[in-house]
Formats: C-alpha cells, structure tokens, sequence
C-alpha cells in the first residue's frame, strides 16, 4: 500500500508538472521572442532558445515608438476608472440585494446570471447605439461605462454573498445608536468586506485592461485608443508581422497585471473563495 501510495503520488506531480509547463510555454515564448530579432523570429523551425539575445525592441519601444505609451496611458485611465467605478457601485448594489429583501429580489438574481451567459458581441450593436445617442461613441467615458456595465452583474453579486455573511446584528445595534443606512453602510458593514472590496477592484482593473472588443468597437479615434485595440491595429500589419516588437509590448502591457496579482493574489484568491461560499 505504500508503494502503491508513493507511485500515485509521483504519477500525481508528473500530471500537474506537464499541466504546468503547457500553460506556461506561451508566456515563455513570448518573452523568448521579444529578445529574438525579426529575421530569428520567423526562422523555421522555430528555436527554443536565443543564440544571440537582443534588446533591441525594447530600445526602439522606449525610445523610438511614442504611439505605445500613448495605448499604455489610456489603458490605465480607462481599466483604472472602470475598477474604482465598478467596485463604488458593486458596494452600494450588493448591499442592497443582501439586504432589501422583496420579491422582485429573485428576478434580479436571475437577470444577473443570465447577463453573464451571452457574449459581449451580442450586445456591442445595442450598446453602440445606445452610446451614440448621448454622444458618447469615440470617448473614454463611454468605453469606460460599456465596461463597467458588464463586470456589474458578477461583482454585485459577489459583493451580496460577502454581505450575507456579516450578522444583521451590527447593523441594529448601530441603527440603535443613532447612526443613518449610508452611516452603517461605510462604517460598520463595509470595513468588515474589505477582502471582497479588494477582489472586485482586482478583478474588475483585469478585466477591463484586457478589454479588446469594447475598446475597437467604441473608439475610432488613434490616440483614444487603449493598448490591446491599439496594438491590433497598429502594429498587425496585413502582409508581416514585427513579431519581436509584437512580443515586446505583450511583456510590457503584462507587467501591471503581474504585479498586481504577485501582491494582492492571496487577499483576491481568500476574497472570491470567501465569497463563493457565504450565505
């Protein structure tokens, strides 16, 4: 039985070793290409390691391409402002569902879920119409509303499982002090759910920096743009491809998302597990 235990053990870590490397190959070979010159990046078959690594599309991104920084900018000013806003309403919203029970209560879970399982095409032509008719096509406001309105769904009910968790107890006790609905909300009830705060904030700035359809849907104007429809239609050209430069951009629209998830994994991970299970 021990031997038997020892080799499904071994058995065990093989799988999630092979499962490792094959998830982690791509992100390998994009930082392995940006270091490859363009002639080296399409030379077949391919080469798995870099013979004479260059940094030569970093040098000409940071001091040759302007257009990037300009992605780069937008990109946080939109995934920025769509977190804080998302996460604002995600506060206010979850709290109502958790705690203004009526019966309509139900049909707004229902209409929560069930946002969640058609596409965002589905909805760009309607969407696209709506914005156009307040004037808001070709405007980060308006990108940054399209995106907010579809993490809403997810985050408040996510925010309502972490608020089924705090005792409605507290929340009497302050009312019997004196203390007003918005005075419980942020005083007492929303330090209490700063893990699930945290997740939807984390959650909602990933999303929306990785937003492509939205962002080449709604904005036409170049310098408008955020940095995955930038990239895309700037730097994909219809006959080659800089595929070095291509990946230097990839590692570099990467690193505030790693950075990100390196810090703040655990509190995300215990935020969405803590949530997933109350109530």
């Amino acid at each position: 039985m021990k031997k038997k235990r020892i080799i499904n053990t071994i058995i065990k870590y093989v799988v999630l070793l092979i499962i490792l490397l094959f998830l982690l190959f791509p992100l390998y070979w994009v930082l392995l290409t940006s270091f490859k010159t363009n002639m080296e990046a399409y030379k077949f078959p391919p080469t798995f390691t870099v013979k004479n690594p260059t940094v030569q599309s970093y040098i000409n991104l940071f001091t040759v391409d302007n257009d990037f920084f300009t992605y780069y900018k937008n990109n946080f000013v939109v995934a920025g402002s769509a977190a804080l806003i998302t996460t604002l309403m995600a506060i206010m919203a979850g709290y109502a569902l958790s705690r203004f029970n009526f019966k309509w209560n139900a049909w707004i879970v229902a209409a929560f879920t069930s946002a969640q399982m058609f596409p965002v095409v589905s909805r760009l032509i309607s969407l696209y119409k709506i914005l156009g008719d307040v004037h808001l096509i070709n405007t980060h406001p308006g990108l940054i509303l399209a995106v907010t309105a579809g993490m809403l769904p997810f985050t408040i009910m996510l925010m309502s499982s972490f608020y089924d968790g705090i005792p409605k107890e507290l929340e009497e006790a302050a009312r019997v002090d004196g203390a007003s609905r918005l005075q419980i909300l942020f005083k007492v009830v929303v330090p209490l759910v700063k893990p699930g705060m945290l997740a939807v904030g984390i959650y909602s700035f990933l999303i929306a920096w990785d937003d492509y359809l939205h962002a080449s849907t709604l904005i036409q104007t170049d310098a408008l743009r955020t940095l995955s429809a930038g990239v895309a239609l700037r730097y994909l050209g219809e006959l080659s491809y800089d595929w070095s430069l291509i990946n230097t951009i990839s590692i570099v629209g990467t690193i505030p998302m790693v950075i990100i998830f390196f810090f703040f994994q655990k509190y995300m991970v215990k935020g969405l597990v803590a949530g997933a299970v109350k109530g």
